[in-house]
């Protein structure tokens, strides 16, 4: 439908030089592309179909522009981000959020996130590096959060992770992109450590991090309500 390498053409660039109108446009413009991939991808659920390792070539994701040695880590996952199918705001909450109901589906449009579980007695921190600028690779990052929650939860404080994010979707897009960052780390983080973690836990300690989250760790398509951290899977409206 559309060259991957297209799609990711100067996207940072470009971002950077639209009017609001303009940015909206953009924004629709590649909603609908990532729509027309849907069918492709799955949630973060652990199966033989989840997105983490969807096919390249039924994904538009970062991999034409990533030049990471795939081998040099334990694992590779691809993280897709979101559209709302449908948002509907039905309150503001005392806690400041909004009681929402929304259809939430993941599209073939995202990231790739690299992890090795790093060895020795000289490890005293997790290593973090990402493609694009303005990412900040402090702990506010929701990686190396996502990275300190499983660790907390699972009581495996003394794991350390290298951790390598290729991005392609553009920050503070409404496509959920951190979010799904941020699902991808800790699934992967409990894959590397011997899955000392449930789905259903992942799932509870999602909400922890952020609402959007809790979403990303499901099969892909999902009618949220809450905050959006309250999810009902259903099946997929489009696709096979």
């Amino acid at each position: 439908i559309v060259e991957a390498a297209t799609l990711q053409l100067s996207t940072r660039y470009i971002f950077s030089r639209l009017t609001c109108r303009q940015y909206k446009m953009a924004r629709l413009a590649i909603l609908f592309l990532a729509l027309l991939q849907v069918t492709a991808v799955a949630g973060f659920a652990p199966s033989s179909a989840t997105a983490f390792r969807v096919p390249a070539a039924t994904a538009i994701s970062a991999t034409a522009a990533d030049d990471v040695d795939g081998s040099e880590y334990d694992m590779s996952l691809f993280s897709p981000c979101k559209i709302n199918l449908f948002l509907r705001i039905i309150r503001k909450r005392p806690d400041g959020f909004h009681d929402l109901a929304s259809l939430f589906q993941t599209v073939a449009f995202g990231d790739m996130l690299h992890l090795k579980l790093l060895e020795g007695d000289d490890v005293e921190d997790d290593e973090f590096l990402c493609n694009m600028p303005g990412v900040p690779l402090d702990r506010t990052n929701l990686v190396l959060r996502a990275l300190d929650l499983v660790r907390e939860k699972t009581g495996n404080t003394d794991k350390k992770f290298k951790a390598n994010l290729v991005k392609q979707v553009p920050a503070q897009a409404g496509l959920g992109g951190g979010s799904g960052n941020a699902a991808a780390a800790m699934f992967g983080a409990n894959e590397l450590l011997g899955r000392p973690a449930s789905q259903e836990e992942l799932v509870e300690w999602s909400g922890e991090l952020g609402s959007d989250i809790t979403f990303f760790l499901s099969h892909g398509t999902a009618y949220c309500t809450g905050r959006g951290e309250i999810m009902t899977p259903v099946k997929a409206p489009f696709g096979k």
